[in-house]
């Protein structure tokens, strides 16, 4: 007497391959061999496989509906340790014991790839903001399709391989008797359609290369190599699928008189050797404007003073880091006769004569300094 395969899977005749599925699956995690020995049992889970086997699959559920057996010698499963123990494939095995595997068609839509570009700004968008204007070669939706990939007035035809099922079955001889094994539709590539006729602008792919302008925000305090993330900027994907996202990565241009140290900034300012022993005022231009640079007398070549606040934002949080003026005092290298002479003059005043291309002091210690240096105390 032929078995009831709708009611050994505790199913209606009219049940959905998705309640076939649901049934097969909780049967299975029941009655499999490794969880539970019985010889009683193992037969049970030989005929919920064979019934899963034949209503999961629509050209042999409807042989079966119509009285037929598509488990017959000729097209079924015998043999092997188990006697005409069958898999409904080893991916449905997997599923029911992992929830792995999958069935049915996938879509043709798919996310898009995201993308890089790198843009260069200056130290001034750096410390202030700025809005820079980027053009990027891309993937967009194809504008004759609008993503479907077909022709204007056709449509895509079910696949004649797998019958729109986007895989197809192969029956293999193991040790545990035949085994089907299922994979994705070579013929459509699992989506279970082709196009018989493809757009002419995009090949069917649904999108296109072009160039768009997009406006990117630089945020004060942003540094050299960070990635600025813009999300669904990047190419849109294949059959019209949502976009990727874009990623911006930072250049800062070097700057020729300050240089960057996180948030600080960093200058050198030469003087003459005569404003750094007399003392002076100087000018700098900064990012905020001039600031005037108060030089005491007697100011040695090293010197750094610090202007709070006019470094570069925190990125995170608030204020400004500092600038660090370097001051490098300089010692002329060309000397006319009469420089030379109240050089020599001015040496002769402070006891620093040099005689005979010897230097010699009168200032007390001075020896006994350089002394001490050599000597590190």
């Amino acid at each position: 007497m032929a078995k009831d395969h709708y009611a050994t899977l505790g199913v209606r005749r009219d049940a959905t391959q998705e309640e076939i599925k649901r049934a097969y699956r909780r049967l299975a995690r029941q009655l499999h061999p490794d969880v539970n020995p019985d010889p009683e049992t193992q037969e049970r889970f030989k005929e919920i496989n064979a019934a899963y086997e034949v209503l999961s699959d629509p050209e042999k559920r409807r042989i079966y509906d119509m009285g037929g057996d598509p488990l017959s010698p000729n097209g079924g499963y015998a043999g092997g340790p188990f006697g005409d123990f069958g898999f409904g494939g080893l991916s449905d095995l997997m599923d029911a014991f992992f929830g792995t595997a999958t069935r049915g068609p996938r879509s043709r839509v798919r996310r898009g790839s995201d993308a890089l570009i790198h843009v260069q700004v200056d130290l001034a968008d750096v410390i202030f903001g700025a809005t820079r204007e980027v053009t990027v070669d891309t993937a967009v939706v194809c504008p004759t399709c609008t993503g479907a990939g077909t022709a204007p007035g056709t449509h895509p035809d079910t696949c004649p391989m797998c019958r729109g099922r986007g895989e197809i079955s192969h029956v293999t001889r193991s040790f545990l008797g035949q085994m089907m094994t299922t994979r994705p539709c070579p013929q459509c590539g699992g989506v279970g359609t082709v196009i018989r006729h493809p757009c002419p602008e995009c090949a069917g792919d649904g999108r296109i290369r072009a160039r768009r302008t997009l406006e990117v925000v630089i945020p004060p305090g942003v540094e050299h190599g960070v990635r600025l993330h813009l999300a669904g900027e990047g190419e849109v994907g294949p059959g019209g699928g949502p976009a990727g996202d874009l990623y911006v990565e930072i250049e800062e241009r070097r700057h020729p008189v300050f240089r960057r140290d996180g948030t600080d900034l960093h200058a050198t300012l030469q003087i003459p050797m005569t404003a750094a022993a007399l003392g002076t005022t100087l000018t700098l231009e900064t990012f905020d404007g001039p600031v005037e640079i108060d030089v005491k007398p007697g100011t040695q070549s090293g010197t750094v003073i610090v202007l709070k606040g006019r470094g570069v934002p925190r990125l995170r949080g608030s204020g400004r880091g500092d600038l660090h003026v370097h001051l490098e005092v300089l010692t002329p290298t060309k000397l006319d006769a009469e420089q030379e002479a109240l050089l020599r003059k001015l040496a002769a005043l402070r006891g620093e004569e040099i005689v005979d291309g010897a230097f010699k002091s009168d200032q007390p210690g001075f020896f006994s300094r350089i002394r001490d240096a050599f000597n590190g105390r």
